[in-house]
C-alpha cells in the first residue's frame, strides 16, 4: 500500500509530536481509515519531507510523530509562471491540478476581454482558496514538496506589467513554433487565453511587453488542453521531463 503524503501548514521538525489540522485529519481518519501506528509522509512546503507515524486517531484530530528530515526534491529547474484566463465549470480546476503536476512555479488567473466568468470579490477569494487546495492535493499526489503560488485574480494588463521572466510566450494559433534558444532559459512566463482566444489587441499588448507568439501545431486546442501540451513541451525542452 502506498504511504499517504500529507501537507501541513505547520512548520515541521524532526522528532515532533503534534495534531494535524482538521482537513488532513479527516482525510486520514475517515477517507483513508488510517489507524494508530500507520506510516505517513509529511511536508510543509519549505522543501523536503518527513517520515511520520500516526500516534493517535481522535474524533477531531489525528496526532502524528515525525521522524528524520528527508531531503527529497522533484522540482523542475525551469521556473514557469502560467497566466491563464479563467474559464467556466471545472476547466480551471483541471488547469491548476495538471499544471501543478507538470511542475509550474506560479499560476495567475486572469480577466481578459473574452473571459466569460464574472467573479465578485468574495467569490474570487473563495475560488482562490479552492484552487490552492487543488494545488496542495496535486502536490501530495505527485511527490512535490513545494506548493506553486496561486496568485489572486488580476487583469491581463497588470499581469503583463509584472512579467519579468527570461522568456515570455503567448499561445496564438497564428504564430510560429517554439523558438530555439542558444542559452536555455531558467524562467518562462506563459500566457494562455480563454475559449475564444485572446483578442488581436491583447496579442499586440503582449507582444509589446516582449512576449513572443507561439503555436502548438496546426490544431486549435481548448483552453484546458493548451497548458498541458505547452507545459509538457517546455519541460521536455528545457526542464526535467525526458523528450
Amino acid at each position: 500500500m502506498r504511504i499517504p503524503r500529507i501537507f501541513t501548514g505547520q512548520v515541521l521538525q524532526a522528532e515532533s509530536h503534534f495534531d494535524l489540522e482538521p482537513a488532513p485529519s479527516q482525510h486520514l481518519a475517515r477517507a483513508l481509515r488510517m489507524q494508530e501506528g500507520a506510516p505517513i509522509i509529511l511536508f510543509d512546503g519549505r522543501g523536503g519531507q518527513y517520515a511520520a507515524t500516526i500516534s493517535n486517531v481522535g474524533k477531531k484530530h489525528v496526532s502524528v510523530l515525525t521522524g528524520t528530515h528527508q531531503d527529497a526534491d522533484v522540482e523542475s529547474p525551469l521556473a514557469i509562471h502560467v497566466g491563464i484566463s479563467i474559464s467556466r465549470g471545472e476547466r480551471m480546476d483541471w488547469v491548476v491540478q495538471k499544471a501543478t503536476e507538470l511542475g509550474v512555479d506560479q499560476i495567475s488567473p486572469l480577466i481578459t476581454e473574452r473571459t466569460e466568468v464574472k467573479l465578485k470579490p468574495d467569490r474570487a477569494e473563495k475560488k482562490l482558496h479552492h484552487w490552492q487546495q487543488i494545488a496542495t492535493s496535486a502536490c501530495e499526489q505527485c511527490g512535490r514538496n513545494r506548493l506553486p503560488v496561486i496568485h489572486p485574480l488580476t487583469s491581463l494588463s497588470n499581469w503583463l506589467d509584472d512579467s519579468h521572466a527570461e522568456l515570455k510566450l503567448v499561445l496564438h494559433h497564428r504564430a510560429e513554433n517554439l523558438p530555439t534558444e542558444a542559452n536555455p532559459p531558467q524562467s518562462i512566463d506563459l500566457l494562455i487565453g480563454p475559449e475564444g482566444g485572446l483578442s488581436a489587441d491583447e496579442i499586440q499588448l503582449a507582444e509589446r511587453a516582449s512576449f513572443r507568439s507561439l503555436r502548438l501545431g496546426n490544431r486549435v486546442l481548448r483552453t484546458e488542453t493548451a497548458p498541458v501540451a505547452a507545459l509538457s513541451i517546455l519541460q521536455a525542452r528545457w526542464g526535467d521531463m525526458a523528450p
